[in-house]
């Protein structure tokens, strides 16, 4: 656990300031604790999103607590956080765990993907911007041409919550980004277990969401990203042992 507490590059939040001052008095850091539980929360979903922490991995807040220099106070703020995002398992007067997924959880939370993130297209497309477009069409050259898996999530996850990020919602946009971690570590292994004709029909997809995009076409846009959820919950069904090895390797 204390290696991953150190993300690598492919990190979303590397670079940010350290949590808390060894030495701080513990008066100071509980008056920073929420600054310094947000702070250390963006390190560890950074860890769980690009793979270092395992799903089923002990958190232990001593050792968190250890690393960042903090005390118990932030270290907890930033386990709730995570909890509340669906990253992390909190058990009373236990201790904390990476969240696991069964595959049955899984195809669950991706039907509501299926249905809900379409919805969340459909609020944001009209104020996608000429730049707003050209972005995305970006974003689905480089993962077409991207050989590397870390950083094609990286390029993945920036499309399609770009692709909704105009959407001026109180709750679906949250709902759909909390389903979005969920779901990483076992998007992670589908992406790895692609052949070369499912990657075609990958980024084919994002292709025609963006054409569909710039023609106005904002139900064929819904439609195309409907399919795309769907044959990944599909390929998934069809891969419980995905599960079983994730769950496995804690």
């Amino acid at each position: 656990m204390s290696a991953a507490l150190e993300p690598g590059a492919h990190e979303t939040g590397a670079g940010e300031p350290g949590v808390a001052v060894a030495g701080a008095s513990d008066t100071a850091r509980a008056t920073r604790g929420g600054d310094a539980g947000a702070r250390i929360a963006g390190r560890i979903r950074a860890g769980i999103l690009s793979g270092d922490f395992a799903p089923g991995a002990r958190i232990r807040q001593e050792d968190i607590a250890d690393r960042f220099g903090a005390s118990r106070v932030p270290v907890r703020e930033a386990l709730r956080i995570l909890e509340h995002e669906g990253l992390v398992t909190l058990v009373a007067n236990t201790g904390a765990w990476v969240a696991t997924l069964t595959l049955a959880e899984c195809e669950e939370i991706y039907q509501m993907r299926e249905g809900l993130e379409p919805l969340l297209l459909r609020y944001s497309a009209p104020a996608l911007s000429d730049p707003d477009l050209d972005r995305l069409q970006a974003l689905s050259q480089a993962m077409s041409e991207e050989t590397d898996l870390d950083r094609f999530l990286d390029l993945d996850r920036e499309f399609h919550l770009g692709s909704y990020a105009r959407a001026d919602t109180t709750q679906l946009g949250d709902l759909v980004v909390k389903l979005w971690n969920t779901t990483q570590p076992y998007r992670r292994a589908y992406s790895a277990s692609l052949d070369g004709d499912a990657r075609r029909i990958v980024h084919d997809e994002h292709h025609l969401i963006v054409a569909a995009l710039r023609d106005g076409d904002i139900a064929d846009a819904e439609r195309v990203l409907a399919g795309h959820i769907r044959r990944t919950r599909r390929r998934l069904s069809r891969h419980p042992e995905l599960f079983e090895s994730l769950t496995a390797a804690r």
